[in-house]
């Protein structure tokens, strides 16, 4: 498997509004920012937040935050039809999810 990094900020934020569109989902602001504790956040009114720590990481680690903090606006908890969509748009999230853990354990989605 090749993995490749992110080349800059404005490469991470045109993948997530190319999924964004892909899953009909209105972005009011986007911001790459220093968080502690999470990976990324988001809020009902569209506004969403991502850890610059992801831009040091594999292109499809932070795939996986872009699309799991974008599926909330319209799931908002790991249920079923959550895992369903995470698999229709990633295929095997879990090795992933598994991934990003190992990186950090200590942030969350």
């Amino acid at each position: 498997m090749v993995r490749t990094k992110w080349k800059d900020k404005e490469e991470f934020k045109q993948c997530v509004y190319l999924y964004a569109d892909k899953m009909s989902i209105y972005i009011k602001s986007l911001y790459i920012r220093p968080m502690k504790n999470k990976w990324a956040s988001c809020s009902t009114e569209g506004n969403l937040n991502f850890n610059k720590d992801l831009l040091d990481m594999d292109r499809d680690l932070g795939e996986y935050v872009i699309v799991h903090e974008l599926l909330h606006f319209n799931v908002p908890n790991h249920g079923k039809l959550w895992k369903s969509l995470m698999r229709a748009y990633l295929g095997d999230y879990e090795k992933l999810e598994e991934r990003l853990r190992k990186n950090n354990d200590k942030k969350q989605l």
